[in-house]
């Protein structure tokens, strides 16, 4: 049972590198985003109307609803932009570690959690991980695209922010499907103006019909495989596996993208990972 759960975890977080993979490698990354993102929406919107005709929910989670997905179409339309800026590689592993880091600062002053020595030595290695991935030098010039880092760091503050909204709706009684339903939607509304106006709708389609379709698959698959392993394992001992997706993403964009820095970056996505594992475990 340990050993099909972790393999569940280990998908999850490979899937969720692939499809961030092939929006890499996509024309318009705005554009594939919504393809891939519409293709869910319609798939799973008859679950959504069912499960929300049969709700009775208080307003204020209808408010924390409107947040999250507003959060969430701010997300999906600046993640575009730092994978048009920034290499895989960099915006990944920084993204997602950035995201886990802010959410246990905010844990501490929202919801007056503690962090114990080996908390703040996972949050310090993050930091540490962080800064030297990102390019930045105290002396002399550094090497990163001011642009891709600027955008990277506000989906890490997005990340952060709808992870501690989605805990909050979930507590009131709405499943995690429904959840990736809303989500589908902020993408579908945040991007369709962005898609009109690049008129690289057909063009996308004709050229990557074949990854549009898998990582429709694979963007909600990769939650669902880690929710079937949640079944199977206790959360605390599987979540923070699933980070190993940092390594997943950065080994994927040296390997298959060909970037630059791969061992530097490896090491530092691999430290990212063992930060969190740190927190999540012993924090």
């Amino acid at each position: 049972m340990e050993l099909l759960s972790l393999l569940l975890v280990l998908s999850s977080g490979l899937t969720h590198a692939l499809w961030n993979l092939f929006t890499k490698r996509s024309i318009h990354k705005s554009v594939f985003l919504w393809c891939i993102h519409s293709v869910t929406l319609v798939f799973l919107m008859p679950y959504f109307i069912v499960e929300m005709s049969g709700l009775r929910l208080e307003l204020p989670v209808y408010g924390l609803m409107l947040l999250s997905m507003t959060i969430q179409g701010c997300y999906i339309t600046l993640l575009s932009k730092a994978y048009t800026h920034g290499d895989m590689s960099q915006v990944y592993p920084f993204m997602r570690g950035l995201g886990a880091m802010l959410t246990s600062l905010c844990s501490l002053v929202l919801f007056h959690e503690q962090l114990s020595t080996a908390g703040y030595m996972g949050l310090s290695l993050i930091i540490f991980s962080l800064f030297a991935l990102s390019g930045l030098r105290l002396r002399g010039q550094s090497s990163v695209n001011p642009k891709a880092l600027l955008y990277v760091c506000l989906v890490g503050l997005c990340i952060s922010g709808y992870t501690l909204t989605d805990k909050a709706i979930l507590d009131a009684g709405v499943s995690p499907v429904s959840l990736i339903q809303l989500s589908n939607i902020s993408y579908f509304v945040a991007l369709v103006v962005p898609v009109a106006l690049s008129r690289q709708l057909k063009r996308e389609w004709s050229v990557n019909w074949r990854t549009i379709l898998l990582g429709s698959i694979l963007a909600p698959g990769s939650y669902l495989l880690f929710l079937f392993a949640m079944r199977l394992t206790p959360l605390a001992h599987i979540a923070p596996v699933r980070e190993i997706s940092t390594v997943f993403g950065t080994v994927l964009g040296i390997i298959v993208l060909r970037e630059q820095q791969g061992w530097r970056r490896i090491v530092m996505s691999a430290l990212i990972t063992i930060g969190i594992i740190t927190i999540a475990l012993w924090g």
